[in-house]
């Protein structure tokens, strides 16, 4: 079946870089438009980046020109690459996979921005 796997998060000092991962099985990777989205408590989930099927990357406003978002489809894994970040960055970040009717979300991991 379906699983999307994150994995890279953990603590790190503003200012500091850290790069999340995330592993899909059970789709036919290069077909889908993939993204991470975060969540803080008591907020909405917010979409962070997005990667299309031929490459073509979309940011939000807040993490545009310290992230970076790319595909590796020969590992069916999408990575986000964070430079930068910011106390404000702390969330769980959310592995997303879409085509067509197809939804798919992973479990998240923690990201931390602390010093």
């Amino acid at each position: 079946q379906v699983q999307l796997v994150e994995s890279g998060g953990g603590l790190v000092q503003p200012g500091g870089s850290l790069r999340l991962s995330c592993a899909a099985s059970g789709i036919r990777f290069s077909r889908y438009r993939m993204s991470w989205a975060r969540r803080v408590p008591g907020k909405e989930r917010e979409l962070v980046a997005v990667i299309f099927s031929d490459g073509t990357t979309t940011y939000s406003h807040s993490v545009e020109g310290r992230f970076t978002i790319s595909r590796e489809d020969a590992k069916n894994t999408v990575y986000l690459q964070m430079n930068s970040v910011e106390r404000d960055d702390t969330a769980v970040y959310y592995c997303n996979a879409v085509l067509k009717s197809y939804d798919y979300w992973g479990q998240g991991t923690q990201v931390t921005v602390s010093s």
